[in-house]
């Protein structure tokens, strides 16, 4: 499962380029396109900072902090024993936002940012959608699931333990 949580990984990261290279190809020249009068516009910015562009100008820090975190989602997505879909997902849009946003980095200096939700301040792209949600679903994981998962997992191996042991009594 592991191998499967990285293809998926590799074709996010891929749509999110190919999503970015259609912008930079087709909005960059207008700067601004309304695509729901009042809510919804894609406006082409290049965002030198890190999500929402906090910290402007620190390119090399953050790409150095999200290799550190690839890195780390990716040890633990083939070392954790007990995973569940929700774990695999969280890790799966971690990586790949993690890994889209760095490839413009390395590229451009910036990341193409091109989505922009009128009420909200701010102007973002898909890789910043998939760190988001994979954020929040392992708050959901860590705050609800990843405990009981593992004493489910552990269940078995206290049972048999148990057995065991009744067994040798005499």
């Amino acid at each position: 499962m592991p191998f499967l949580a990285l293809i998926l990984t590799v074709v996010l990261a891929a749509v999110d380029q190919f999503i970015k290279m259609t912008v930079i190809t087709n909005l960059k020249p207008v700067g601004s396109v309304s695509v729901i009068p009042g809510l919804l516009e894609f406006t082409y910015l290049e965002n030198t900072g890190a999500v929402f562009g906090i910290f402007p100008g620190f390119s090399w820090v953050i790409m150095i902090l999200t290799l550190l975190l690839c890195a780390v989602a990716i040890f633990f997505l083939f070392r954790y024993k007990h995973h569940c879909l929700l774990s695999y997902t969280w890790c799966t849009l971690v990586i790949a936002g993690g890994i889209g946003n760095l490839i413009d980095r390395i590229a451009f200096g910036y990341v193409v940012d091109y989505i922009h939700v009128l009420f909200f301040p701010y102007v973002f792209n898909f890789a910043d959608c998939c760190v988001v949600i994979g954020a929040v679903l392992f708050a959901v994981w860590y705050l609800f699931v990843k405990d009981k998962k593992e004493r489910i997992d552990c269940a078995p191996e206290a049972e048999t333990l148990e057995t065991q042991d009744h067994g040798t009594e005499v």
